[in-house]
């Protein structure tokens, strides 16, 4: 069948699917930046040949699990030939059980993506006119509906992908088109950014609603009619929180960097030292993350007059508080544990996970490898790791407004003390969210609950944990916008000393979605649009154009 490129756009090259393992740069540009997908012909051979092992078991008198018997509970049970397509539909349909808000447009993308590269592995024993609807879907632009809640991540993340499948069928709701803009577009605008990422945490960025069929006849695709495994085949993966896994490490490599910056931004404008920051006192410590972050504090900080202003030996701070002193500790143990992440991700990305797995020697067997523990694992540690970093970019909110803490500034920042309140309740605000990170930070994956009849009696939570995450990611990001918006008022207020060219840099990119010091005002705008400017990565970019890359 031809694929039909209705969504492919010049910014975004296709990803080309076959039996190699994906990137996470792979499943980014399609999930996010409007990739097409293109699929490897030989790749399409080898799919084409293992299927043939199935059809050739589908016609064996003795019973083949997910081939010619029931499923979970039911895999005992023998169904006749025919009454297997029927089966396989009952599946889809049945397992399509989603309920609550409709999960963002780049997270059902990025899990589509992940079955197919799955069935392209030919380890799944779908045909290849699967694997070419799956493809068409994605290229149409066409977004099956599915639901927040359903995973309970093993066998798998049965009920969206059930949603997913059942849309290929024909069957079901999708969308098509766009609400708000593409990822690449809002990451040139802070604004839009910004909007972009409340659609996100509410799920309404996905276009029109409309019927399945009236999607696909419209895009020219014929619906799929599922035949012996491929119902299976189509479901049983850790695809969803594997694809919000990877969506995460996206964020957070920016978010990282944001990170430093902001603490670097604090660190000068709280008149602290760099001189903790050093290259062979960080040696003494070789934690891999930790020696990362503080080389970009280094490089922020280097040339900055306010530094200079209190350097020397006539200088009495001793030391400066742990949440300007520790930064590069707290910083790069995050960053350890993304790396941690990644490895994982990679991982998951080289597998082909489903039940039961055609073997490289031609075998049909059971297998347990849909348990999404190793990423459940990861997702939650990530959690960690934000709620924390949160924490600590807070602490160094409520420092510049203190009086008895900010080395001279005026109380809250504020214009004209006991009139105007200043910066007061915008970290009441990244207090607030702080709290909740903490309670996210909770772990999923040590939950269980028992399914299927006690035969799935062990479950990762792994979807759960992957949902949790995006919200702890979003808060991150604007927990860090508090921090730098407080700070370039706090920098702006050390005139006539003039900070570093990078956090410069920065304070003027902020200046140019809210205004400096001076009377209250309503804040809540500007501060939406310094969360735009963090999570776009323009914060990142405005401190490397000047100093070069940072890590």
């Amino acid at each position: 069948m031809s694929i039909p490129v209705a969504y492919a756009t010049s910014a975004s090259p296709s990803v080309v699917v076959g039996q190699e393992a994906l990137t996470i740069a792979d499943v980014v540009a399609v999930a996010r930046n409007g990739a097409t997908v293109t699929l490897d012909p030989s790749a399409l051979e080898s799919v084409a040949a293992s299927r043939r092992i199935v059809e050739d078991l589908a016609q064996d008198v003795e019973p083949h699990y997910g081939i010619s018997t029931g499923f979970g509970a039911l895999a005992t049970t023998f169904i006749a030939e025919e009454r297997r397509a029927q089966l396989q539909a009952s599946l889809v349909r049945s397992h399509a059980a989603g309920s609550g808000a409709e999960v963002e447009r780049e997270v059902v993308r990025a899990l589509m993506l992940l079955r197919l590269s799955t069935v392209m592995t030919a380890r799944t024993g779908a045909r290849a006119v699967t694997a070419e609807t799956y493809a068409a879907i994605l290229n149409a632009g066409i977004t099956p509906v599915v639901r927040e809640y359903g995973s309970l991540g093993c066998s798998g993340d049965l009920a969206p992908l059930a949603h997913c499948a059942l849309v290929a069928m024909g069957e079901g709701e999708v969308r098509v088109g766009e609400t708000h803009p593409g990822e690449a577009e809002a990451r040139s605008a802070p604004l839009e950014a910004a909007a972009t990422s409340t659609a996100r945490a509410t799920g309404h960025d996905a276009g029109t609603l409309m019927s399945a069929g009236e999607a696909l006849a419209a895009a020219g695709i014929v619906p799929l009619r599922l035949a012996e495994k491929e119902g299976l085949a189509l479901i049983n993966g850790t695809d969803g929180m594997l694809g919000m896994l990877a969506l995460a490490l996206d964020d957070l490599g920016r978010l990282m960097t944001t990170a430093d910056i902001s603490a670097a931004m604090s660190v000068e404008g709280l008149l602290g030292t760099d001189a903790v920051f050093a290259e062979d006192l960080h040696r003494l410590r070789p934690q891999a993350g930790q020696a990362l972050s503080a080389a970009n504090l280094r490089a922020l900080l280097s040339g900055s007059p306010i530094v200079a202003s209190h350097s020397g030996p006539e200088c009495t701070r001793v030391q400066d508080a742990y949440s300007l002193r520790c930064a590069p500790q707290v910083h790069g143990a995050a960053r350890d544990t993304i790396a941690h992440a990644t490895i994982v991700a990679e991982r998951e990305l080289a597998s082909a996970v489903d039940n039961p797995v055609l073997t490289l020697d031609g075998r049909v067997e059971s297998n347990g490898n849909f348990h999404g523990a190793p990423i459940a694992y990861v997702l939650d540690f990530l959690a960690i790791a934000a709620a924390d970093v949160a924490s600590m970019s807070e602490r160094r909110t409520d420092r510049f407004l203190d009086r008895a803490r900010n080395q001279g500034l005026p109380p809250f920042l504020a214009h004209e003390v006991g009139v105007d309140s200043g910066l007061m309740i915008a970290q009441y605000t990244a207090a607030g969210i702080v709290s909740e990170l903490k309670r996210l930070a909770v772990p999923a994956s040590v939950d269980s609950i028992p399914s299927s009849a006690m035969q799935e009696d062990h479950v990762s939570m792994g979807w759960a944990a992957a949902r949790k995450l995006r919200r702890s990611i979003d808060g991150l990001g604007r927990v860090l916008a508090i921090e730098i918006m407080t700070a370039a008022r706090g920098l702006e207020l050390r005139a006539p000393l003039v900070p570093g060219v990078a956090t410069g840099a920065v304070v003027a990119l902020v200046r140019t979605v809210a205004d400096g010091p001076g009377q209250d005002r309503f804040l809540s705008p500007e501060i939406e649009g310094v969360v735009g400017s963090v999570q776009s990565g323009a914060i990142a970019a405005a401190a490397a154009s000047v100093i070069g890359g940072l890590r």
